[in-house]
């Protein structure tokens, strides 16, 4: 077993015993941006946004059950459509001012202190991901290398010329077939600090949720206007990172999304592809631009560190077809799951916009009222909707495998009794694990005060066999394995979102107190979130910044 199998363990049990180092103290005044930042790198606006139509979310969340119209299917990427999926995912769409019970409230209204919310969920809202495009010959931009500045919604060029041949080699021969037949690529990276300066030894584990909640915002993004988002996890990662000019210990590739653009290559090798001489080995173009760090003092974390050492290790070593089937979620009930079932309605979400849920996405803190209970089919829809996520990547490119597994602590819900069970996606009905009112346990087992779990309507818990998952690719697998859990966690708030309903998705809890409580303990299954799902008190007090 490599290293990935102790620091899932220490993941796991870190509510009972801390991750190292136990005194570090968070220096917020010499905290980093929550972006990266080249001063001197050329910059252009992207074209606007708001005039795109937007499209109804359920062929993204329900893609099983609700298929994409054909009047919403585009040929293929345009910049149009590239500038509105990162406005909607990563861009800066709003400004958090609603009074609610986070730790952050008093300092909002300052500016230095602003919240500003997008599309995406991120792990302690810091925002660590890096988002690169590789520009071939097929885009209407001059070839090269650009970043996405999220505070301007604008690209800035840190590399003119064609380097899409240098990305395509990384990802290797063996890389799917529409990875290789692309000419235009989003470059994924993670910078450690952005996360680590909260979070310490636990950011590995808080990137990889990060890597896949953005994943997972452009796969429903894409799917109702017929495109298709597949992420690389899989590559010869320190070329990539030397092609970014970053050292892989401050920050690293994490994938690679090719992007398939109307009328570029199709079904065929882009010009630079197979069946020509493979690139001068001699010669290695890199971004010569540096990001400017806003923090003085920038720390170093041994767990963090040997967490991006083990899953460096293999990077190229692509799992063969079907690897991941041996951790695959369980199908039957749980062990613990008695004879009571209670089938629920049949999945359905409002024709409801993927621009507009993305825009409404936001965590309740604290603002969850007991008094009006969600609905059975509401319920229905969310967990159906989190049990039809996959990355689907390279490792399995057409979704066979789900990974994740769902749980669901019942406190106010329509005709369902209060208690603990299983959610069964192929029936669409709950297996009761544990009956019995669960409000005490919630809160109990919450580290924090900024939800009141007792109040919420359901308290969901997605489990994924982070073990199997290492065992069957490796420990780069962990990647996967935490990237699906957050890909989960941004179906739930998306669709949370499209119900009208509150969510909050949480890291802070007792894993081992639930995996008791869910009779867990003898299996593999591990609890990675808490998703807390409910109606939120009428009226809360909120600031309309954009007509101020």
């Amino acid at each position: 077993m490599g290293y990935a199998h102790e620091y899932a363990h220490a993941v796991l049990h870190r509510g009972r015993v801390p991750m190292e180092p136990t005194d570090h103290v968070v220096d917020w005044a010499d905290g980093p941006r929550k972006g990266k930042f080249y001063p001197d790198a050329p910059a252009f606006a992207l074209p606007g946004t708001e005039d795109l139509a937007d499209v109804p979310v359920a062929p993204g969340l329900l893609p099983d059950s609700v298929p994409a119209r054909d009047a919403d299917r585009a040929p293929g990427f345009t910049l149009p459509l590239l500038s509105a999926m990162l406005r909607d995912s990563y861009g800066l769409t709003g400004r958090r001012l609603g009074i609610q019970a986070n730790t952050d409230l008093a300092g909002l209204p300052f500016h230095t202190h602003a919240n500003w919310s997008r599309g995406t969920a991120g792990g302690g809202g810091l925002y660590p991901m890096g988002i690169h495009w590789a520009s071939g010959p097929s885009a209407p931009l001059t070839p090269g290398l650009h970043h996405y500045d999220v505070q301007r919604h604008a690209l800035q060029r840190l590399l003119t010329g064609d380097v899409t041949d240098r990305v395509r080699d990384a990802l290797g021969a063996d890389a799917p077939a529409d990875a290789l037949d692309a000419d235009q690529y989003l470059i994924l990276s993670v910078k450690y600090w952005q996360n680590s300066f909260k979070y310490n030894s636990f950011s590995f584990h808080v990137v990889c949720t990060d890597l896949g909640t953005l994943v997972q915002t452009w796969r429903l993004w894409a799917a109702p206007r017929g495109l298709r988002i597949a992420p690389v996890l899989w590559f010869d990662e320190p070329r990539l990172n030397e092609l970014l000019g970053v050292p892989g210990e401050q920050e690293a590739v994490f994938g690679v999304v090719p992007l398939h653009w109307a009328g570029g290559p199709a079904g065929r090798r882009p010009a630079g592809g197979a069946g020509r001489p493979r690139t001068d080995p001699g010669h290695r173009p890199a971004v010569r631009h540096r990001d400017a760090e806003r923090s003085r003092t920038l720390l170093d974390f041994d767990a963090l560190r040997a967490m991006h050492t083990a899953t460096l290790a293999g990077a190229t070593d692509r799992p063969a077809p079907g690897a991941l089937a041996a951790a695959a979620a369980p199908t039957g009930p749980p062990p613990a799951a008695t004879a009571p079932r209670v089938p629920l309605p049949g999945p359905v979400l409002p024709d409801t916009g993927v621009r507009r849920a993305l825009r409404e996405r936001r965590s309740s803190f604290g603002r969850f009222d007991a008094r009006r209970r969600i609905a059975p089919g509401e319920l229905s829809a969310v967990l159906a909707a989190c049990a039809q996520t996959r990355l689907a990547g390279d490792t399995d490119p057409s979704g066979r495998f789900r990974l994740a597994r769902l749980y669901a602590f019942v406190n106010h819900v329509r005709d369902v009794e209060q208690g603990a069970y299983a959610y069964d996606p192929d029936r669409g009905e709950l297996r009761l694990v544990e009956a019995g009112p669960q409000g005490s346990f919630l809160q109990r087992n919450y580290f924090l005060a900024n939800y009141n779990l007792e109040q919420a309507g359901a308290v969901l818990v997605p489990t994924v066999r982070t073990t199997a998952v290492l065992d069957a690719v490796g420990d780069r697998g962990y990647r996967l394995a935490v990237g699906t859990a957050g890909a989960v966690a941004q179906s739930f708030y998306v669709a949370a979102a499209a119900l009208g309903l509150g969510a909050g998705v949480a890291l802070g809890f007792d894993n081992v107190s639930y995996a008791e409580r869910l009779g867990l303990t003898e299996g593999d299954e591990a609890p990675l979130l808490i998703m807390a799902l409910g109606h939120e008190r009428p009226g809360s007090a909120d600031f309309r910044h954009e007509i101020a």
